[in-house]
């Protein structure tokens, strides 16, 4: 598109169509992949059902292994194949980032590529690190404890693998979408909405705000996953005062 500058209203819909086939097919290509990978992502996906992740291990906690059920004719096969999509939408984002901010990119000026790259590559990043720090810490806990709770010997725990599944990806993404708080923070910093004194004055006020969102993110009632939820966000709303700070 650099190169056409002079592109009609129909160019630019021919080439959007380009850019959604292009990433149609890569997807559909990715989420076969992970399809045939079977057994490779469903040993990632349920690993932290048991005491044997590696989470679990560097804690130290008492061996356990929760058991899943299925309880619908075609559950498993359909949770099969969302689960692929998924997995390779994950892995391909780059890519599909990529096309659309080559699709958008030739629109911006110099100064507004600019900003504009370093909010996509920074927004990318910390939605990844907020869907890993899901995966390896808030989603195990919260499956152990909710997993293992019992009020009494008498009621046996039957979880299936539906609830299993989309605890997971509810989970992850609201992680994702926490952990874009320093960035959002930073454009609305930049267009000078907010400054660093006013998130101070209202620093108490987000203390409550946190521990409510880590309370509805994870339904547990004990405080350490409360903590262990709300301690991550907490540091983000800091360092998010930080890069106000030196935002101009």
């Amino acid at each position: 598109m650099s190169d056409t500058p002079n592109l009609t209203f129909w160019d630019h819909l021919d080439e959007l169509r380009s850019v959604i086939i292009r990433i149609i097919v890569i997807s559909v290509l990715a989420a076969l992949v992970a399809f045939f990978l079977k057994d490779e992502l469903f040993a990632i996906v349920l690993a932290p059902r048991s005491s044997d992740f590696i989470s679990f291990r560097l804690m130290g906690v008492e061996p356990f292994s929760i058991h899943l059920m299925n309880t619908g004719l075609t559950e498993q096969f359909m949770i099969h194949m969302k689960t692929a999509l998924y997995a390779g939408i994950v892995v391909i984002s780059p890519y599909i980032i990529y096309q659309l901010f080559r699709f958008v990119s030739p629109a911006l000026y110099d100064n507004e590529r600019k900003y504009a790259t370093a909010l996509v590559s920074s927004g990318y990043l910390m939605f990844m690190l907020g869907t890993l720090l899901n995966y390896f810490l808030i989603f195990p806990l919260t499956v152990k404890f909710l997993g293992t709770y019992q009020v009494s010997q008498d009621v046996a725990n039957m979880l299936t693998l539906q609830s299993y599944m989309d605890t997971l990806i509810m989970m992850s993404l609201v992680m994702g979408i926490v952990f874009e708080l320093p960035v959002i923070c930073w454009l609305l910093g930049k267009m000078g909405l907010i400054n660093a004194g006013m998130m101070l004055t209202w620093r108490k006020h987000a203390l409550v705000a946190i521990l409510i969102i880590s309370a509805i993110i994870t339904p547990t009632t004990d405080a350490f996953t409360l903590f262990v939820v709300a301690l991550p966000i907490w540091l983000l709303y800091e360092f998010s005062i930080l890069i106000v700070r030196i935002t101009k």
